[in-house]
C-alpha cells in the first residue's frame, strides 16, 4: 500500500483531494506581506486576482523541511510507501527539498520508499498526473508500476498558456522589459510553453486576446494523442475566456473530461490575472 502526495501548486480542487485521498504539502504565498493560509481558509481566487489587478504585491516561498517530515513520517511509520509528485524543478526548488527529505527518511525507514517525481509542470499540468497516480493506486496497481506509468504521463504532458498582461512575466524575469512594454502597447499576447526541463519558454506572439485563445485549441488539435483523455484548464479569474477555450476544445474533438479550475496562488501570482492555461497529454512535452 502507498500514499500519494503533491503540493498546493497542483491546483487540485478540494473535493478531488478528498476523494482521491491525497496528501498536500503547502507552498506559501503572501499578499502585501500577509501570508495566505489556504489549508485553513481556502482560496478566494477572484479576490486574490482582484487584489493583484489593484496593485497588490505577491510573493511565494518554499515549505520548511519540517513540513515534509511531519507529513511523510506518519505514513512511513504505518508501513506504507509514498509517491510524491512536485512542482517543476524548472521554476521551484521544492522538488529538490523533497528529494533531500526522501534521502533522510530512507536512513530512518530503510524498508520503505519515498519516490519523488519531478512533474516539470505546474497547476493541472502537475495535478492531472497526481490524479492518475491515485487512480492507479485505487485500482490495485503496484507501487513501482504506478511510478513508471505516472512518470510516463509527466513526460507527455503538454502545457501551453497565454497571459493578459505581460508585466507579470517581466517582473518574474520571463520576458525582457522592452518586449513587455511594447507588447502591452500593441495588444500583443504571448503563447508560452512548459519545455522538457520544466522551464517556461516563449514560443511566439499573437495579436489580440481572441487569437491567443484560439491558439490554445489549435495546439490541442495538433498535438493531443487521445482526445478521449482528461484535459486540464486553469484561469486566473477569467472564467468567460476559459469557457471559450472549452467550447473550442469540444469543436476540436475533445470528448474527455475537462477539469476547469481557477489558478492556485503559487504559480498564478507569477503569470498574473487573466492568464488561461491548457494542459493535455500530447505526443511530446
Amino acid at each position: 500500500m502507498f500514499q500519494v502526495f503533491t503540493d498546493l501548486a497542483a491546483n487540485i480542487p478540494d473535493e478531488l483531494v478528498a476523494s482521491a485521498r491525497l496528501g498536500i504539502i503547502p507552498i506559501h504565498c503572501s499578499v502585501d506581506g500577509k501570508l495566505l493560509d489556504v489549508a485553513r481558509d481556502g482560496f478566494d481566487g477572484p479576490a486574490f486576482y482582484a487584489a493583484m489587478r489593484a496593485g497588490a504585491k505577491t510573493s511565494t516561498s518554499m515549505p520548511a523541511p519540517a513540513v515534509f517530515l511531519d507529513a511523510f513520517r506518519p505514513v512511513l511509520e504505518r508501513g506504507e510507501d509514498i509517491v510524491y509528485l512536485g512542482l517543476s524543478s524548472g521554476i521551484s526548488g521544492t522538488i529538490g527539498l523533497a528529494r533531500s527529505i526522501s534521502a533522510e527518511l530512507k536512513e530512518e525507514f530503510p524498508d520503505r520508499t519515498v519516490a519523488v517525481i519531478d512533474t516539470k509542470a505546474a497547476s493541472l499540468g502537475e495535478g492531472l498526473p497526481v490524479l492518475f497516480a491515485a487512480k492507479c493506486r485505487d485500482e490495485g496497481v503496484g507501487f513501482e508500476e504506478t511510478v513508471r506509468r505516472t512518470q510516463d504521463k509527466c513526460d507527455h504532458m503538454y502545457q501551453i498558456f497565454t497571459v493578459e498582461d505581460l508585466e507579470y512575466l517581466r517582473r518574474g524575469g520571463r520576458l525582457h522589459s522592452a518586449v513587455a512594454v511594447v507588447g502591452n502597447m500593441l495588444n500583443v499576447k504571448p503563447i508560452l510553453f512548459g519545455d522538457e526541463d520544466g522551464h517556461i519558454v516563449l514560443r511566439h506572439m499573437n495579436v489580440g486576446r481572441r487569437r491567443s485563445l484560439e491558439t490554445l485549441a489549435e495546439k490541442y488539435r495538433q498535438f493531443c494523442v487521445d482526445k478521449s483523455d482528461n484535459v486540464g484548464l486553469a484561469h486566473c479569474d477569467s472564467p468567460a475566456d476559459a469557457q471559450r477555450v472549452i467550447d473550442k476544445l469540444r469543436t476540436a474533438g475533445c470528448t474527455g473530461e475537462i477539469l476547469s479550475v481557477c489558478y492556485e496562488p503559487v504559480t498564478g501570482s507569477h503569470v498574473g490575472p487573466g492568464t488561461v492555461a491548457l494542459f493535455f497529454y500530447g505526443d511530446h512535452r
